[in-house]
């Protein structure tokens, strides 16, 4: 799909939706500006620019002999708690500064919300290392740790998905619901494909990433309406190209983006008896059948059940906000000794 053709229906999507922005630099005339705003600045590689949500605090962590800081936020339930907490673990493009919606949604349920930036993504330390899904579950559990936080539900969108139930697979005792959120790698993606130079990865990253490219990605995750916030993500990724730490986030990203091929969830489920729910839009451009794909993930898992919204795409916490958040919250306090509904 080109850029020009996303960028045309993304132009009549907004127009339909009779969406206007003062800032000139988010949305001019209700389209998606084809380049970059002279506003926007290069955004470092902790992305200390950017605001949060909540308060970000930093845990140590040390990997190959590296050391570096964890970024989370802790956000206290509003009003009554419930005695509950959840992980969020977010995808690829995000951070957790991606969750804000969510984060408020749960946290006026009376849940404790946590949201780690894994190592290598948001705030959190840029290490150059070899990653993969262990390190970053090794890291969440030492954080619910120094929280002193036994048992939490987890859940995570797109690659955050896979995280999950690496987690959730390595550390049960400590998880009582586990919620996939239009999970990425639901295929092992070895089959039929050589292994690629992540040296070589590194270098097409930094040499090929445009803001073009940038926009044509986050306009695959949405088909409804495209609202003006969405486009602050783009922002903060294009803006890191910008940067002096490129080349090394470029090769970060290359590491990220090789745990699809060198580390697959697919033979983490079957193995997994935690009470689950597979749950997003069910009309996911990033996947191809991705309903197919998310009911066998769901068939797969000892416990689970499904739910998919028609025609909403990869990001439903901010498509479908009211009716997704309500699902999340109606699953996650259910009890967890009872079995998954099913039927579905």
């Amino acid at each position: 799909m080109s850029t020009t053709y996303l960028l045309k229906t993304v132009s009549a999507l907004v127009l339909v939706a009779g969406i206007t922005l003062s800032a000139p630099s988010v949305l001019a005339q209700g389209n998606p500006p084809s380049e970059p705003p002279a506003d926007w600045g290069p955004i470092s590689s902790t992305m200390d620019e950017i605001t949060y949500p909540h308060p970000v605090h930093f845990l140590p962590v040390t990997h190959f002999g590296k050391r570096g800081n964890m970024a989370y936020m802790d956000v206290a339930p509003v009003g009554r708690a419930n005695g509950q907490t959840a992980m969020l673990f977010h995808g690829m493009n995000f951070g957790g500064i991606g969750f804000g919606p969510t984060i408020t949604a749960l946290s006026e349920a009376g849940f404790r919300v946590v949201v780690p930036d894994r190592i290598g993504y948001g705030k959190s330390s840029k290490m150059d290392i070899p990653y993969n899904l262990h390190i970053f579950a090794t890291d969440s559990k030492r954080l619910l740790d120094h929280l002193g936080i036994e048992k939490a539900a987890i859940v995570g969108h797109s690659m955050g998905g896979m995280l999950a139930a690496r987690f959730t697979m390595t550390y049960p005792d400590n998880v009582t619901h586990m919620v996939l959120v239009n999970q990425i790698g639901m295929t092992d993606q070895r089959q039929g494909r050589a292994w690629g130079d992540i040296e070589e990865a590194a270098l097409r990253t930094e040499s090929t990433t445009t803001y073009q490219s940038i926009l044509a990605n986050h306009m695959r995750y949405y088909n409804t309406e495209i609202k003006p916030e969405y486009l602050e993500f783009v922002r903060i990724q294009y803006g890191q190209t910008l940067s002096a730490d490129w080349p090394l986030l470029a090769k970060i990203r290359a590491w990220q983006q090789a745990i699809l091929f060198i580390d697959p969830v697919v033979y983490d489920w079957q193995h997994i008896s935690t009470k689950s729910l597979v749950l997003g839009g069910a009309d996911d451009r990033l996947t191809n059948d991705f309903a197919g794909q998310a009911r066998m993930v769901a068939e797969s898992l000892q416990n689970a059940e499904l739910t998919l919204y028609p025609g909403i795409g990869h990001n439903p916490h901010f498509e479908y906000p009211e009716q997704y958040h309500a699902d999340l919250i109606a699953f996650l306090r259910s009890d967890p000794n009872q079995p998954a509904r099913t039927g579905w």
